[in-house]
């Protein structure tokens, strides 16, 4: 019954609003006053959980995304991609897709690229008379690439969690996140047929010369995730390495080729990451200490024993184990998402045989459709802000996306089990 009142409470707490850190804080502190536990007793483990080198990444990540952000090193990658793609109809939104992917491939974060992208794109997209509703739903629905295409903060910590190898957590969400990636296009070419007076670049009989110009600009930025990831996969850093190696990079990049980067936003950025990075660390600590109540009650294993009362089958399982991943990216970030659902799904993934970098990846997929899922929808609602649009009129295209977008891709990744193992079985072994 403890344990059943304080999932209660955690649950109308983040249904009502209350930040991540205080919601877990205020179910630990009805665990305290019941006295059924100690709870003082928890944090040790808390503490111990904390103190790994490979949490160090996720602050760095954030910093980098921070600078890129500020320094206006995406708009240089969405200039080359739009020389590609611009002189079709919704080649501009294309554009906005791939630079979401690119830039998730350097920031590692939903939230950095949507505030980056949705601020740089949603100007050119009215201006070119892309709809707004429709537009903003598509920066929305491609910002959690940033938690598919490595390197991905989400899988660092799932890696962590579980004990994975955190490359093969990194390849495991490559192929599910360029699946998305095209199934994001093709619906939005679909959803596009019926606006007649989208604008497109005029034609050109320099094209060669226009994507030399644009490459040559864009190179510094492109060179960014080629360092990063390939230094990670060819085992020349580690992924904490490679993260202060893209703030080290990001930063003359910001300020003196790009030129997006002064004092005064290079100081607003490093603020801006030290208060993001002390509540996550705070809420690090909770959830840890949350999730070791939870092992000490064995609600892992309750949560087993009722799936497979309801069912054995493993396709109605899977389904199930989606639902709930699903619904807590709905209630949580991305990061209080892995950190709940890792521990308490994990197990039953691997009852079933799944792969536990199979289930990585379809952790990624879950908690990023999650993040832009209706009521809650926290990215939702952040790319409303970002881009300036309604969410009424962002909400129909959402679900549109959602549902022949996301659904299957998640469908793919869940059953295949070989569009997630494919990259990691043949770089790693």
């Amino acid at each position: 019954m403890l344990i059943l009142i304080t999932l209660a409470i955690l649950c109308i707490a983040l249904v009502m609003g209350m930040p991540v850190p205080f919601a877990f804080g205020a179910a630990l502190i009805y665990i305290g006053v019941t006295g059924d536990h100690d709870v003082a007793g928890f944090m040790p483990s808390g503490h111990w959980r904390m103190n790994v080198l490979v949490l160090l990444a996720i602050p760095l990540f954030i910093m980098a995304g921070g600078i890129m952000e500020k320094g206006k090193i995406a708009k240089p990658l969405i200039d080359l991609a739009e020389v590609f793609v611009g002189r079709i109809k919704g080649g501009l939104s294309y554009a906005g897709v791939c630079a979401s992917g690119i830039f998730g491939a350097i920031s590692g974060s939903a939230t950095a690229t949507l505030t980056c992208i949705g601020s740089i794109m949603m100007p050119q997209l009215e201006k070119a008379n892309y709809p707004r509703g429709l537009s903003a739903a598509l920066l929305t629905s491609a910002a959690p690439l940033g938690l598919l295409i490595p390197p991905s903060s989400i899988q660092i910590i799932y890696a962590w969690v579980t004990r994975q190898s955190v490359l093969k957590c990194f390849l495991a969400t490559i192929v599910p996140g360029l699946i998305l990636m095209v199934l994001l296009c093709i619906v939005n070419a679909v959803l596009l047929r019926k606006h007649k007076n989208i604008k497109t670049l005029p034609p050109t009989n320099n094209f060669a010369g226009e994507v030399a110009k644009q490459s040559r600009l864009a190179l510094p930025a492109l060179l960014m995730p080629v360092i990063i990831l390939g230094g990670i996969y060819g085992g020349i850093m580690t992924p904490t390495e490679a993260a202060g190696i893209a703030v080290i990079y990001a930063i003359p990049l910001g300020f003196f080729v790009y030129k997006g980067l002064n004092v005064k936003n290079f100081s607003e950025a490093l603020i801006q990451t030290a208060t993001t990075t002390g509540v996550v660390m705070v809420m690090f600590f909770m959830v840890m200490i949350v999730s070791r109540l939870l092992v000490f009650e064995d609600i892992p294993g309750l949560a087993e024993e009722l799936i497979f009362s309801v069912s054995d089958n493993p396709i109605v399982i899977l389904v199930m184990i989606n639902f709930v991943m699903i619904l807590i990216g709905m209630l949580m970030d991305d990061v209080s998402g892995v950190l709940l659902a890792s521990p308490l799904l994990f197990p039953i993934a691997q009852k079933l045989g799944m792969d536990p970098i199979q289930f990585a990846a379809v952790l990624g997929v879950n908690l990023g459709m999650g993040n832009i899922t209706p009521p809650t929808a926290p990215l939702l609602y952040l790319g409303a802000r970002v881009t300036g649009a309604k969410v009424s009129e962002m909400l129909k295209p959402t679900l549109i996306f959602i549902t022949f977008a996301w659904l299957p891709t998640l469908v793919i990744t869940t059953y295949i089990p070989e569009v997630s193992l494919f990259l990691p079985e043949l770089l790693l072994g």
